[in-house]
């Protein structure tokens, strides 16, 4: 983060974070990309840069948000998607020209792509019976 010169800028980082924290709580999509040394070495920069901009391009307002390691190294870049009521899905092996068809059928279609995936996380969370 930049050093704050003025109220201004402080200004600034202030609307940042509530327009960030209305797209989080309006919209209910989380993209999570894991950027630990791992997914950086695998291409996750370039994975993340990819989602934003497709989600730009697309129109679409999520909050993408970074996570550090989580231990599945040789299944780097993962890309989590949680979105209101739904599991959160990891994808495995993200890589930038695989982000449009993700984007496109998992957030505007509604559709899993599961010849990705590596696993959900139930709604309701870890541990909650059905």
């Amino acid at each position: 983060m930049p050093k704050l010169k003025s109220i201004e800028d402080l200004k600034a980082v202030r609307e940042q974070a509530q327009r960030d924290l209305k797209v989080r709580t309006e919209t209910g999509t989380r993209i999570i990309v894991g950027m630990g040394t791992c997914g950086i070495a695998a291409g996750a920069r370039e994975t993340m840069h990819a989602i934003l901009e497709e989600l730009d391009r697309q129109g679409i307002e999520a909050n993408v948000t970074t996570v550090g390691c989580i231990g599945m190294c040789s299944k780097e870049p993962l890309v989590d998607i949680e979105q209101a009521g739904r599991p959160r899905i990891t994808y495995c092996n993200v890589d930038p020209s695989m982000v449009p068809r993700l984007i496109e059928e998992h957030l505007r279609q509604g559709n899993v792509v599961y010849e990705w995936t590596m696993g959900r996380v139930p709604s309701e969370g870890i541990g909650q019976s059905s």
